[in-house]
């Protein structure tokens, strides 16, 4: 009986360390930096090679939208930080959608009867694409430590950021929402 204690509270503790932000080396740079260089130099292209089916069963292809900017979201619906991202992400595609940004979510692992009454109750309008069974799609943006995992790429198909679980926010500085929405907002804004 102790040792499942001990196997459930370690298995707690890596789920919580999994949902942390992962920091990447081009997001520490001094202030200023990060409003000239939208993209690092060395971005590695984003393989937009990928067909996968909508909910109403459409394909979709990810090289249909080379040419926008692109945000990634490989999410699941029992995932309580894509829960924060989400609203989020609706804001950003009703802001900045007719500027070029077009959000996507991946479902990594929900099926059609899951993902339709939880993308009415979020209002999602954007394209949610039914992941499971595509591991091709995750191992070509991995390795995936955790979820939420968010790729924003560029233009012309750069891999500019990626994010892991929710950033770290300080306390009394708006909500959890709110920060994640300005984090992703702030770099979307730079390669619009």
């Amino acid at each position: 009986m102790r040792a499942r204690w001990i196997v459930a509270a370690l298995g707690a503790l890596a789920l919580a360390i999994l949902t942390m932000s992962v920091p990447v080396p081009w997001a520490s740079r001094p202030a200023g930096i990060a409003d000239r260089i939208a993209c690092p130099v060395n971005a590695k292209p984003a393989n937009l090679n990928f067909t996968m089916k909508d909910m109403r069963g459409n394909n979709v292809t990810l090289a249909d939208y080379k040419g926008k900017v692109i945000l990634l979201d490989f999410w699941a619906t029992w995932c309580g930080p894509c829960k924060f991202e989400i609203p989020g992400f609706v804001q950003l595609q009703e802001k900045y959608g007719k500027d070029g940004l077009q959000v996507i979510g991946v479902s990594v692992d929900d099926t059609v009867d899951k993902l339709q009454p939880f993308t009415a109750q979020f209002k999602m309008n954007y394209p949610v694409l039914q992941g499971l069974g595509h591991d091709d799609v995750q191992e070509a943006y991995g390795p995936m430590w955790g979820i939420p995992t968010t790729i924003v790429i560029s233009r012309d198909g750069k891999i500019c950021a990626r994010h892991t679980g929710l950033p770290p926010t300080k306390s009394g500085e708006g909500s959890l929402e709110d920060h994640v929405r300005d984090q992703f907002e702030h770099q979307i804004k730079a390669l619009l």
